[in-house]
């Protein structure tokens, strides 16, 4: 896991300035700042590029139930600046240390709870799909449906296969698409997901497919960060072409 509050504690205190712009709109001296000289911009630099990135650590922090005291945050830094702290050294870093456990063990629970919220909903909804017209179940629970035939060659898993495709959860939030990036994907179909190398070798070139891979053909309880644990993935695949595995060398003929 993680560890957010092992930065020093300026590090920690400056996204108070960052945070409390638009809490203090009173004083408002974000808008006011000057920002002539080469030494000015030097130092806003720093304190913002501290707090911009502070500043989600201090989000998912209240996200997960833990409370952030903002105006402590800025008072804090400023005691750190004028050399007035109130805690000791020692003292500051068993109470981060505390935190950033209470903090882990917050996300674990959390990934743990979407993991098994994941698993319900993944069942239901390859449930409700294979019922649906023109999608066929595989013995490993793979689902597809062809949404374009092909009349090309199809792969086998030791082939390199070159392919557009877009991967959505089944929210429909997308995560990955060859279409975007406005390349295709090019690999040998038995280094990816069970579910891929699987369902693109029933793929004639030309086609495209929609396969719904269960999490257990998918990346099962890893979270890849665009995929939560235990998702059930959604792909549209479309098979550009498929070049073949070299075959391996005839042996030499023993030596008489």
């Amino acid at each position: 896991m993680k560890s957010i509050y092992k930065l020093s504690l300026v590090a920690l205190a400056v996204i108070g300035l960052s945070a409390c712009n638009q809490e203090e709109k009173a004083t408002n001296t974000s808008t006011n700042v000057e920002l002539t000289t080469e030494a000015q911009k030097e130092a806003y630099s720093v304190g913002a590029s501290i707090g911009r990135y502070m500043s989600g650590h201090i989000k998912e922090q209240e996200e997960l139930g833990l409370p952030v005291d903002r105006t402590l945050i800025v008072t804090g830094f400023t005691n750190g600046l004028n050399d007035q702290l109130k805690l000791t050294e020692e003292e500051m870093q068993t109470i981060l240390q505390s935190l950033d456990k209470k903090l882990n063990d917050k996300r674990q629970e959390q990934a743990k709870a979407i993991a098994a919220k994941n698993i319900e909903d993944g069942k239901k909804f390859l449930e409700d799909n294979k019922a649906k017209p023109g999608v066929v179940t595989t013995e490993s629970g793979l689902q597809y449906e062809v949404l374009t035939p092909g009349s090309g060659e199809k792969p086998a898993a030791e082939d390199t296969v070159e392919v557009d495709y877009v991967g959505t959860l089944i929210d429909g939030t997308e995560f990955d698409s060859s279409y975007k990036r406005g390349q295709t994907a090019k690999f040998p179909l038995n280094r990816v997901i069970p579910g891929w190398t699987e369902g693109v070798q029933l793929m004639p070139v030309g086609a495209k497919y929609k396969f719904v891979i269960p999490a257990n053909l998918a990346y099962g309880d890893r979270d890849t960060g665009t995929i939560p644990p235990n998702s059930t993935l959604i792909f549209e695949v479309e098979l550009k072409s498929v070049e073949k595995a070299s075959a391996a060398p005839a042996a030499e003929p023993a030596q008489k």
